[in-house]
């Protein structure tokens, strides 16, 4: 059956599974037209070739002033004044802007500096089992959202820890200001619940950077707010960095916890071969990520005059986006592509992206990765879904993949705490 001309990427059904569709995109070509539930139509990349070639091409642009009419109409949807003192961060910069600005992050998530808080990032994991193993009920065969108790938890810590947000600032932040990255076009009913959680952050963005400025410490954020007093950022830039730490730096690690626990809950004889030989860890995170990215698709990319894309001509100012989901199946690249393999000669996966955009918080992912996944699997004996796998709720998000919530049942506590 012909692939219908734009493929829609949306829906419960793709959402819960996108796969089976971007095997026959992949076997159809490297390049789609795709249609987006907020209207918007793209240039999908699908194959791992063409997808890393495509994100090291120079034609291709971030900054969304290289979007055409038809783009701006639909997708470009944040309100003013926010859109424009919001989204100048470094997801929508193009050297040497881009190169500037990320340089005044890189020494905060530099890999031996995060290596180095490992232990911190294990006392924050082993609390939240602790509350975790000793609130769930009941007792014989305890129920927990992991989400709730842990995936949503874990990362902002770190991160809060990780960038220098105070614990007084941190215990106010709303994990719904979150939710303003996802498109709420001016029509959709939800457009005023939307607007207020826009401005809400925004006054919280405020509030840390005239905390960071009246106490400034060794920490990312008062360094960013010291590079915009000494002229380095303007006000729009460093409001855009502290949106993008703050919303883009702990939601995918948390639905990347919930990707990869679904994985091994389906495959339970690698879940408790984990659990048997720990040290496998590390790879076993690259595989996870592999199998099931939480970054299914990257952000809008421009080409400023038409030109040919892989074989396909695409016009000037149309967006491109690459699925990092469908090149990390890629057979052509990864031998029987849908198996979970512990042992997998690994080779590169494109989970963090590729050239100059590539994650620059990559290294601690990977470490919050193994410090979640390793402590649950070690404290959580027997886990498994508390309910049938068609009952997860896919989160609705266009470009990320995960569950909204996680319902696990686990034999016992380990370590359980006294009531007494």
């Amino acid at each position: 059956m012909p692939l219908p001309d734009p493929v829609p990427l949306y829906g419960p059904e793709y959402k819960r599974d996108p796969y089976p569709l971007y095997e026959r995109m992949r076997a159809a070509g490297p390049v789609h037209r795709v249609l987006f539930p907020s209207g918007v139509t793209a240039w999908l990349v699908t194959g791992h070739a063409a997808a890393q070639r495509t994100l090291a091409d120079p034609r291709l642009g971030k900054n969304h002033a290289l979007g055409n009419d038809r783009w701006r109409e639909r997708a470009s949807i944040m309100p003013e004044p926010q859109h424009s003192q919001l989204q100048v961060h470094l997801l929508h910069q193009d050297a040497p802007k881009h190169t500037a600005m990320r340089r005044l992050i890189t020494d905060a998530f530099a890999p031996r500096r995060v290596e180095e808080l490992r232990p911190r990032f294990q006392e924050m994991a082993d609390a939240l089992a602790d509350a975790m193993t000793a609130d769930a009920v009941p007792a014989d065969a305890p129920v927990s959202d992991l989400v709730q108790c842990f995936a949503a938890r874990f990362p902002f810590q770190v991160l809060a820890e990780v960038i220098g947000l105070p614990p007084h600032l941190a215990a106010r932040f709303r994990r719904d200001w979150g939710k303003v990255v996802a498109p709420v076009g001016p029509t959709d009913p939800g457009r005023p619940a939307y607007e207020a959680l826009l401005r809400e952050l925004q006054s919280y963005i405020a509030e840390v950077v005239a905390d960071r400025r009246e106490h400034p410490g060794d920490g990312l954020l008062s360094r960013l707010v010291a590079a915009h007093d000494e002229g380095a950022l303007t006000r729009e830039e460093l409001d855009s960095m502290i949106f993008q730490l703050l919303v883009a730096g702990q939601e995918p690690v948390t639905n990347q916890i919930t990707t990869a626990l679904v994985s091994l809950m389906r495959h339970p004889e690698a879940l408790e071969r984990l659990r048997a030989e720990p040290e496998l860890m590390p790879d076993a995170v690259e595989e996870l990520m592999r199998l099931d990215s939480a970054f299914e698709l990257t952000t809008w990319r421009f080409l400023a005059e038409d030109a040919d894309l892989h074989g396909t001509r695409v016009p000037a100012g149309d967006s491109v986006i690459v699925s990092l989901c469908a090149a990390n199946r890629d057979p052509e690249r990864f031998p029987d592509p849908d198996t979970l393999d512990l042992d997998r000669a690994q080779g590169p996966h494109l989970a963090f992206g590729h050239g100059v955009h590539f994650c620059p918080g990559a290294a601690l992912a990977r470490i919050e990765l193994q410090v979640a996944l390793g402590t649950l699997i070690a404290r959580l004996p027997g886990l498994r879904l508390a309910v049938p796998e068609d009952g997860l709720r896919w989160i609705p998000a266009v470009l990320g993949r995960g569950t909204a919530e996680l319902p696990v049942a686990f034999d016992r506590p380990v370590c359980p705490r006294s009531r007494g």
